[in-house]
């Protein structure tokens, strides 16, 4: 990730392809994460999956940018913040996540995920005295309408009937998390900002966040296998999950996160999460052989128009 940059004048944001494609990918990929993930409940158990995801993605990472652990006190200096969001965006998001597949579904942790353009303006008022826009919350409605219509499956009754299990409320404790996490992206401390940062390109600020990431879910995988689970079943399905989730729902898709969030601000980010539940809904019926229905046209539709409608929002 790259230095965040700030923007002070208030103009309209505009929706360039470079921005759309940052902003769309990750959606797609995470969503790609919850199939996987829920792919492999029984084979692995869920927080040791998130350690041996991000294991492998310092792995990845470090013969390419070792150098930004040099000096030391770089980063010993700045610990507080690269804790939290280390903790944040790598240990207890995903690991959440993964846990919260155990009892609910792709589509359902997507959905609760959805809620994070809430989320995340709640977090930009109350603690970075950002006020959201009547465009982001019309936004919000948008977005949120097309969200309710994919689970639905274009049915008021159907959605009526949807039941939400412990494992929503564990993704909805990742979203809020993630709200914090990506302001902290966008609106970090003095010694992370302008002269006083370190020359960290984004593969080093991810291999420092993963690091702090990992020693948290190395404790909460400790806890994990001290109340025991059922063994790791290895095979050449895990091997593959374990690639995409390292090197598509991690290195690629917080790369462009990053990226987006700099460019385009952590609310309209947030607008373009709620491609996540389509993307999940069509991945999930495409790997048990059903066709897309209208209303994913009409969901998209909803979706895409909450972004329009939330980045015309003066920053």
């Amino acid at each position: 990730m790259l230095e965040l940059r700030h923007h002070a004048a208030a103009a309209d944001m505009t929706l360039t392809p470079r921005l759309v494609f940052l902003m769309t990918l990750p959606p797609l990929l995470w969503a790609g994460n919850a199939v996987v993930g829920r792919l492999m409940v029984g084979q692995v158990p869920p927080l040791t999956l998130n350690l041996m995801r991000w294991l492998l993605v310092i792995l990845i990472l470090l013969p390419l940018s070792w150098r930004a652990l040099l000096p030391l006190s770089r980063i010993t200096q700045r610990w507080r913040y690269l804790l939290a969001v280390g903790v944040l965006g790598v240990g207890a998001f995903n690991s959440l996540q993964y846990l919260a597949l155990v009892t609910s579904t792709p589509i359902n942790v997507t959905l609760v995920a959805a809620s994070m353009p809430v989320w995340m303006l709640a977090v930009g008022a109350l603690f970075y005295g950002v006020r959201p826009t009547r465009p982001q919350l019309a936004g919000a409605v948008f977005g949120l309408a097309g969200v309710l219509l994919v689970i639905g499956r274009g049915s008021l009754s159907n959605l009526l009937m949807v039941h939400f299990v412990p494992g929503d409320l564990l993704i909805l404790l990742a979203v809020i998390g993630w709200a914090f996490y990506s302001w902290l992206l966008a609106r970090p401390p003095a010694s992370m900002r302008g002269e006083q940062r370190p020359d960290w390109d984004w593969a080093g600020f991810l291999l420092i966040q993963a690091l702090f990431g990992v020693a948290a879910a190395s404790l909460f995988t400790a806890g994990e296998q001290l109340a025991g689970v059922a063994p790791v079943q290895w095979g050449w399905g895990l091997a593959a999950a374990l690639l995409y989730v390292s090197l598509g729902a991690s290195i690629a898709a917080y790369r462009c996160w990053g990226l987006g969030v700099a460019e385009g601000g952590p609310a309209l980010a947030a607008f373009f999460n709620n491609l996540t539940p389509l993307f999940a809904a069509v991945l999930s019926a495409w790997l048990l052989g059903e066709a897309p229905q209208p209303f994913h046209a009409l969901a998209f539709g909803l979706i895409v128009g909450g972004i329009v409608v939330s980045a015309r929002s003066n920053r």
